[in-house]
């Protein structure tokens, strides 16, 4: 029953991912202005933190189950709703439906695998949804390149949204079971108010790791391809050192390496993974030839495969069933917040290739001392 939440993890993952190299295109096949098509892009990440945080408060009141189905079947409606984006401001009205709508899946996927996996499995199953997030980054932007170069832009998104379907008809029939077994514990009603969640402190380490951990990914989206050009590459050589960086975390989080995360404190596999990719940024943004830029997305992918386990277990083990929806809402409003923020910044104070990655890498640091010696409360 988890594997299939894990699969439904890999899909929302990758409508995401597979729209990356094509919405750009479509906004441009639409006549939309640079300003109108920047605006299309963001729009996806604006409306689905909505989507997170209005998922996180209703997971916690009606049970993820039901939630999850919602979430499925309306971004399947979504992505179909594309054909009928005849001009940029349709391009956009469908954008922000997509993009809410989307944002219900996976605070109540997380959830669903928090509350139904065993104590001391908790890092592991976070670790193998991690997998499964890594190989949508791989598969998604392929998928939609190769599709969209023999048929067009729409049928990608309509492919996705055929999966969304068929994912959603089947959670009907294998969560429902699990969902009446569980149907008094998730509609029992926690009595406090979302402020404690940031009074929490690992809460809120959970929160600044996955702000920098997405704010890296908006950098490296960013500003990956500039370096690749400056030193004389082509696009393609920029996919080859991304699937790198997820070929490499895929298989840490798939290997027996997986079973850290159950047995060292979340906080030391945390400071390690951000560390990592704090150095892989700093080597990236001084190196000179493509080789070593290969190894240093090894790395990045390396501490990747840390951070993330690390911060979902965090925030399992600083909340309960009550709560947890809730705070995987807002965890992964800050995952959307950073990758905008990350491509944002380092857009507004014009830095080269170089000096964003070494920015980023300084800041990742930075905000390593800042988690680290920020004390645990002593209530969970």
């Amino acid at each position: 029953m988890r594997i299939f939440v894990y699969i439904i993890i890999f899909f929302a993952f990758f409508d995401l991912f597979s729209q990356l190299p094509i919405m750009t295109p479509l906004a441009g096949s639409l006549g939309a202005t640079p300003f109108v098509t920047g605006l299309a892009v963001g729009m996806f990440s604006f409306s689905n933190m909505i989507g997170n945080i209005a998922s996180g408060f209703l997971t916690d009141k009606k049970g993820p189950f039901l939630i999850l189905l919602a979430g499925l079947l309306l971004t399947s409606v979504s992505l179909f709703l594309y054909q009928l984006a005849f001009d940029p401001l349709l391009l956009l009205f469908v954008r922000f439906i997509h993009g809410l709508h989307a944002g219900l899946i996976v605070p109540a996927a997380f959830t669903f695998i928090a509350n139904t996996a065993a104590k001391n499995e908790k890092g592991r199953g976070v670790a193998l949804s991690g997998a499964f997030i890594g190989m949508a980054a791989i598969m998604g932007p392929a998928f939609s390149g190769i599709l969209a170069s023999r048929t067009n832009e729409v049928t990608v998104l309509q492919a996705t949204g055929f999966a969304m379907l068929i994912l959603g008809v089947l959670a009907f029939f294998i969560l429902r079971k699990k969902t009446i077994a569980a149907r008094p514990a998730a509609r029992k009603e926690a009595k406090r108010p979302v402020r404690q969640l940031f009074w929490n402190r690992s809460i809120v380490k959970a929160f600044s790791g996955a702000f920098f951990l997405m704010f890296s990914q908006g950098v490296l989206a960013y500003m990956l391809p500039l370096k690749v050009e400056a030193l004389g590459n082509d696009t393609q050589t920029g996919g080859m050192l991304l699937s790198t960086f997820g070929i490499v975390a895929v298989l840490i989080f798939v290997l027996p390496t997986n079973r850290l995360f159950d047995r060292v404190r979340p906080l030391n596999t945390l400071v390690f993974g951000m560390l990592t990719m704090a150095f892989s940024m700093i080597c990236i943004s001084f190196s000179v030839s493509l080789s070593l830029l290969f190894v240093f997305m090894a790395l990045y992918g390396t501490g990747f495969a840390f951070l993330f386990p690390s911060i979902n277990s965090l925030l399992i083990e600083s909340t309960t069933d009550e709560n947890r929806g809730k705070a995987y809402g807002y965890f992964y409003a800050f995952f959307s917040i950073g990758v905008v923020a990350g491509s944002g910044i380092t857009g507004l104070l014009e830095l080269s290739a170089n000096e964003g990655f070494l920015f980023t890498g300084i800041l990742l640091i930075a905000a390593t001392f800042f988690i680290k010696f920020f004390k645990n409360p002593v209530e969970a």
